[in-house]
């Protein structure tokens, strides 16, 4: 191995980053949500446009296309998931008695406003997701090239959202400080604890929400191919200990995303059914909007 790879400037007792502090985990604030809530659960239903025929710069969207073009079979599944699947997943959320948070490419917003509509006529909560899954935010991007893509995100939505979730949850060493340039208030792309962090740019503060990739559908159903039964025993699993935590850490969130051509699929449903009767037969866990949660993080920091 050349001897550069090796040499690395930002290396450092800590972190290797100066967006927020390092800290141990027993120093941090013990939060505490409404209702005397332990655990909040924040459900983040992604709506995403999948070009048929991506440029995959500067790599290819997890979710993209498979197969030389066309690539139907793989570009009618994502569809399905906006046309049927989402609206499953909104029934399912709905006699429930709970809320997620949509995060929506501008694309969608633009090609489905029904589906928008929809989302909105829920009281669901609408979070930007960037224009495409082909248009991910990379160091390679301009400061200009990349504020241009957040502003014409924004500019897709008759009301502004407060969050952002970047597609394919990548980032450039700039997105923080041009989302909140863009007068964004949380970003769902880090998982760095079970808690929200505060993050300083040179623009200002921006909130960074915990969002499972772990135990994301799209991780385990999707890509490493378990089962329903395993995605929920792991779900439950983690509730079951961030809940005992509650008195050594305070209020926790799970991020969990819920992915509309995944979990919306008419076998794997059920799953979700099973997980919301489990979170409403638990004791201290409820179901928070991911504005929510930001707004009572940053009323105790």
């Amino acid at each position: 191995m050349d001897e550069s790879y090796l040499k690395y400037s930002e290396r450092k007792y800590g972190q290797d980053h100066n967006f927020y502090d390092w800290e141990m985990v027993k120093d941090r604030p013990k939060l505490q949500w409404d209702n005397g809530t332990k655990l909040a659960i924040c459900f983040i239903i992604p709506l995403e446009f999948f070009p048929l025929n991506p440029d995959e710069k500067p790599f290819q969207h997890p979710g993209a296309m498979k197969t030389p073009y066309p690539d139907l079979r793989h570009f009618t599944v994502r569809d399905y998931g906006n046309r049927v699947g989402v609206y499953r997943i909104m029934e399912t959320l709905d006699k429930a008695g709970v809320k997620g948070s949509f995060a929506v490419n501008a694309e969608i917003a633009k090609r489905y406003p029904p589906l928008i509509d929809a989302v909105i006529a829920q009281t669901h909560e609408i979070v930007a997701q960037g224009l495409s899954t082909d248009s991910i935010h990379h160091e390679g991007l301009s400061e200009a090239e990349e504020l241009a893509r957040i502003q014409k995100t924004v500019q897709s939505f008759s009301n502004a959202p407060l969050g952002w979730l970047s597609p394919s949850r990548n980032q450039s060493s700039r997105t923080l400080s041009l989302l909140a340039k863009a007068a964004f208030e949380y970003c769902l792309d880090w998982e760095m604890n079970q808690s929200p962090q505060i993050a300083r740019t040179d623009i200002g503060e921006i909130s960074l929400l915990p969002n499972s990739y772990e135990l994301s559908d799209f991780t385990l159903l999707h890509m490493r191919g378990q089962t329903e039964e395993s995605w929920l025993s792991q779900i439950k699993s983690a509730m079951d200990l961030l809940v005992d935590e509650y008195d050594r850490f305070g209020s926790q969130m799970l991020g969990l995303t819920l992915t509309p051509y995944v979990i919306g699929q008419p076998f794997r449903i059920w799953a979700l059914k099973a997980l919301l009767a489990h979170i409403k037969d638990m004791d201290g866990v409820e179901v928070f909007k991911t504005g929510r949660i930001n707004k009572q993080f940053r009323a105790q920091i």
